[in-house]
């Protein structure tokens, strides 16, 4: 029962993320197939993998969000200046990080 209580309130959380970004599931998961899937459904380069929620929740704690969306907009060594979404903006690279961690 625990384990279906703590999955149910991840969804929930999440869920609570993208409405609060005024960015819908749909659309995150279709900016998602679009823009990131390619690296970071294979971990190519290094790429966090959409899932593995231990990497995606020790970036977040060391780094906060608000780093994690500067470095997608800046660019990293491995990964151009916003990905591969010029025209994301920060609610929806929240809402893209927010959708690969879970």
């Amino acid at each position: 029962m625990g384990v279906i209580m703590s999955k149910l309130l991840q969804i929930a959380i999440a869920s609570l993320a993208l409405v609060a970004t005024g960015v819908s599931h749909a659309d995150v998961a279709t900016t998602y197939q679009k823009t990131c899937a390619t690296c970071h459904d294979s971990g190519a380069l290094n790429a966090p993998k959409k899932g593995d929620k231990a990497t995606w929740d020790k970036l977040k704690a060391q780094k906060g969000m608000d780093t994690l969306v500067k470095n997608t907009k800046k660019g990293m060594p491995q990964m151009p200046a916003k990905g591969l979404c010029q025209s994301c903006s920060d609610d929806e690279f929240r809402a893209l990080i927010e959708y690969m961690a879970k």
